[in-house]
């Protein structure tokens, strides 16, 4: 029976597509005419992608069922998530634009006085038309962006009764990202850890050179390989001053696995036993899935399930440069939040060097991993 139930969730998966998602997107920054070299112009910037994605989410709401799908590549979609994830976009770029705001006495610039929602939805549409000539060379590859990460929220929402992802939670109780104040980021990291002397190694040094913590979700068979190995330096100093998480056993989905229980018992036990000071007890949960009746388990574990809001999409096509492009413009759109990046592939170390010069003087904050690992009620 049990096997007949995960045979039955693949094939409504799997019916549920129709096409592959569309390839991942960046943006690429020099198209803005200014450094984010203040909190002032990280402001404008942030005021100028949120107005962007707000006019690509008015427009997709012109689509009709049957074309939204066709563009999402679905053969059907869950009209009910789309629309309950529409709504708290908006409200989320409702209340961003705020903060944004707030520093419009020294810089103007986007600076439309909204006092609604509907006024938000309004200017969105038009917002094109007066964006002016200085940052007329941006508009329409901002738009694009926005239009394709738009697409990438849709599906996720489209396909989330069949297979639940980050898009949404399961429970209160699931971190997401937006717990954390204005302008607080936390970086995150998984499928690690790397080869010993590899880029695990090379980024934890990084972040320590530049006294930024992360949060890295291992995976129990990885974090044995490199025990059993005794090759390079010992675990314990590889994430000295870092937070650790687990990723489960092994790297697959959570929601259909038979063995998820045991392999998240194993993955706590090995990071409990081998990285007592690093452990937070979070879980990250392989593409997100997880299951909607598991939150009993967790808690008997002490352990939350975190996910994320800003995938740089490193172990994808793009490179670290694109990498950090993407990271950077969405942290300009959502103005906090949990970044996604892959330890275990070189391009992530290199993406971080990038988004942490780009905004060193933007007044930016960097999340405490030991204190957005505690345990919640």
């Amino acid at each position: 029976m049990r096997l007949a139930l995960v045979v039955f969730a693949g094939l409504l998966s799997l019916a549920a597509q129709a096409a592959p998602p569309s390839p991942y997107v960046s943006l690429e920054r020099n198209l803005w005419p200014e450094q984010l070299d203040s909190p002032v112009l990280f402001d404008v910037a942030s005021r100028a992608e949120i107005l962007s994605f707000a006019r690509a989410l008015h427009e997709s709401e012109r689509l009709d069922d049957t074309a939204l799908a066709t563009r999402l590549g679905l053969r059907q979609i869950d009209l009910p998530m789309i629309r309950a994830v529409r709504a708290r976009l908006w409200q989320r770029l409702w209340e961003n634009f705020q903060q944004a705001r707030q520093s419009c006495e020294q810089d103007a610039s986007f600076c439309f006085p909204l006092d609604s929602m509907a006024e938000l939805r309004a200017r969105a549409a038009v917002f094109a038309e007066e964006v002016g000539e200085f940052y007329s060379p941006w508009v329409e590859p901002s738009y694009a962006f926005h239009q394709r990460y738009l697409d990438e929220l849709l599906r996720k929402a489209a396909l989330f009764a069949s297979s639940p992802n980050e898009i949404q939670r399961l429970s209160a109780t699931e971190r997401t990202g937006d717990e954390l104040n204005d302008r607080v980021f936390l970086l995150t990291f998984v499928g690690g850890p790397g080869p010993a002397a590899g880029s695990t190694d090379r980024l934890t040094d990084y972040l320590r050179s530049q006294q930024v913590q992360g949060t890295f979700f291992v995976l129990g068979t990885r974090l044995q390989q490199r025990r059993d190995s005794a090759a390079g330096s010992p675990l314990r100093e590889v994430y000295a001053g870092q937070c650790v998480g687990i990723q489960g056993w092994e790297y697959r989905s959570h929601a259909l696995w038979q063995g998820w229980q045991e392999s998240l018992r194993r993955s706590q036990a090995r990071v409990q036993a081998e990285l007592p000071e690093q452990y937070v007890p979070l879980f990250r949960p392989p593409y997100g899935q997880r299951r909607a009746d598991g939150e009993a388990f967790m808690r008997n574990q002490g352990l939350q399930v975190a996910l994320w809001d800003i995938d740089a999409q490193d172990d994808g096509p793009l490179g670290s440069e694109e990498s950090a492009q993407r990271v950077l413009t969405l942290m300009l759109l959502w103005r906090k939040g949990v970044i996604q990046f892959h330890d275990s592939l070189p391009k992530a170390q290199v993406a971080v060097e990038t988004l942490l010069q780009s905004t060193a003087q933007s007044g930016l904050g960097w999340e405490d991993c030991q204190t957005y690992g505690a345990l919640r009620e």
